[in-house]
């Protein structure tokens, strides 16, 4: 045993679709995976299946860690089914209540203890209201203490069940354990109409299954050209109008038609001109003349010294006299 005393975490699950909660394990050696459990929660006892059984790591948090107070007997299933038939009409009479005192709420559930000693009504509200007449009027209805607690659109959803878009049940009321942030950005980046009718759950959120494959989208469109860039192709200079993550490729314009080019067919607009362009020198500045190109000296050569030219002399004319 460890110096903490705790050796096995048993993760267990109290909903078929739910959140795992860690519980010490470690008095009940024999126990194994899908066993059904009583512990106490903050909600009262309460039965749950085990679905995992692992040892504590330095991330878990020991103090608050509840141990499990026994394996389920069949007395324990018998009572929660009792108690489980007794749900409905308790229901039946919070929504009665609520609509008499005119309540701005609608009840989704109600959830009995394990014991009975605690009933829990779930409901959802787009305003805040004041409860503390109602929880009295159910308070004197029921010989259990009422809690009341507030959920939000996306867990009413998930209460209520149903199918999807798709055409399948949604995934809130069959695997999802969180619900993660969704963002618009996320059906922008996969190409997706914004129409509200599109991406919004039956919840009026955004849907959940946006960001499935919002990683994905990212990542391929890091390598690909935005809309409206020029690119060079081998049909021509064009422009991009439409990215294609998935395939790898974008549509381009060249003139009055469109191309479909994979990634690898782009081409560097430097790369698409044509090489006796980019071989040409700039011309000069307008008014700047080339320097003049000096010629090397002709070599001398070597011929015989001329003799000097006798220089004659100018004979003078003599006038006649008047």
């Amino acid at each position: 045993m460890s110096q903490t005393g705790v050796t096995m975490l048993a993760g267990v699950q109290f909903h078929a679709v739910g959140k795992i909660y860690h519980f010490d394990a470690t008095h009940l050696p024999t126990l194994k995976k899908g066993d059904l459990v009583v512990v106490e929660t903050t909600r009262g006892r309460q039965i749950g299946r085990v679905m995992t059984l692992t040892p504590p790591t330095e991330q878990t948090d020991l103090a608050s860690l509840r141990p499990i107070e026994r394996i389920a007997t069949g007395r324990d299933l018998a009572l929660r089914r009792y108690w489980r038939n007794k749900e409905a009409p308790a229901l039946t009479l919070g929504r009665e209540i609520a609509s008499r005192l005119r309540l701005p709420l609608k009840v989704i559930g109600a959830e009995y203890s394990l014991d009975g000693t605690r009933l829990m009504f779930l409901y959802t509200a787009e305003d805040k209201v004041d409860t503390q007449e109602w929880k009295r009027e159910l308070t004197n209805s029921f010989r259990a203490r009422v809690e009341l607690r507030l959920v939000g659109p996306r867990d009413v959803a998930r209460c209520l069940g149903g199918y999807g878009a798709c055409g399948e049940l949604q995934c809130c009321s069959t695997f999802l354990t969180d619900f993660s942030s969704i963002s618009i950005k996320m059906a922008k980046e996969q190409g997706i109409s914004l129409n509200p009718q599109e991406i919004t759950g039956m919840c009026g959120r955004l849907r959940c299954c946006l960001a499935y494959e919002y990683d994905q989208y990212a990542q391929a469109r890091k390598n690909l050209p935005k809309v409206g860039k020029p690119v060079g192709t081998p049909h021509g200079r064009g422009t991009v109008v439409e990215v294609l993550p998935l395939q790898d490729a974008v549509i381009v314009q060249i003139g009055e038609q469109r191309f479909r080019v994979a990634r690898t067919n782009l081409l560097p607009m430097e790369e698409h001109e044509p090489l006796p362009r980019r071989a040409t020198p700039p011309r000069e500045e307008a008014g700047k003349k080339r320097p003049a190109r000096e010629r090397p000296p002709r070599p001398e050569a070597e011929t015989p010294a001329a003799e000097p030219t006798p220089r004659r002399r100018r004979r003078r004319h003599k006038h006649p006299a008047a």
